[in-house]
């Protein structure tokens, strides 16, 4: 039997460079996506969707961010307009996790942002689970109203985070990270 926690152990993201063809078929994604929806949401409000891009579509979207990013700053250095410019053609499936928020809810709009979070984590270790790897990015795109209309989001929507989800093309290197005690204390009265 295998540690029931291996997949939280070895959770590590993958650059999105790195991340190449295949992706999910159309069966895996479908159960991913159900599982990745199985998230804490108070007051049962649903405050998340999920936006495939995919093929020729992902090409596309990412291709109207880079001349985004190029027409607001025409000094972009090289580099920068490059990455602008592939940053949608490495990964072969990127979901963007969008918040539906609520604010006229009792339900507090950080709780509500919190489950779409929870959305988009579920998604990384889901496509672990499965044998692929991904990232969870934001940028500049996440928190860009112009970027949110290309991406066809409502007034009351913001974008969560971009999902690249491929296959690893080399081997994950994981970082240090603090251990379980230096992040935990008891709280005395």
């Amino acid at each position: 039997m295998t540690d029931p926690l291996h997949t939280l152990l070895e959770r590590v993201s993958i650059p999105a460079s790195q991340l190449t063809a295949p992706g999910p078929d159309s069966a895996m994604l479908e159960q991913l996506i159900s599982a990745s929806i199985r998230v804490p949401d108070h007051g049962k409000l649903t405050p998340f969707r999920i936006i495939r891009l995919a093929g020729e579509a992902k090409l596309d979207f990412g291709a109207r961010l880079a001349a985004l990013a190029s027409a607001r700053d025409p000094d972009l250095p090289e580099a920068r307009r490059l990455k602008e410019q592939r940053r949608y053609t490495y990964a072969p499936l990127v979901l963007i996790v969008v918040a539906c928020l609520q604010p006229d809810s009792s339900i507090p709009v950080i709780e509500q942002q919190l489950t779409a979070g929870c959305v988009a984590y579920n998604l990384l270790l889901g496509a672990q689970a499965l044998g692929f790897g991904a990232q969870w990015l934001t940028g500049w795109a996440a928190h860009d109203p112009e970027a949110a209309a290309i991406a066809g989001l409502k007034a009351d929507e913001q974008i969560i985070g971009f999902v690249h989800i491929g296959t690893p093309a080399s081997a994950a290197i994981d970082r240090p990270r603090p251990g379980a005690a230096e992040l935990t204390c008891d709280w005395t009265p």
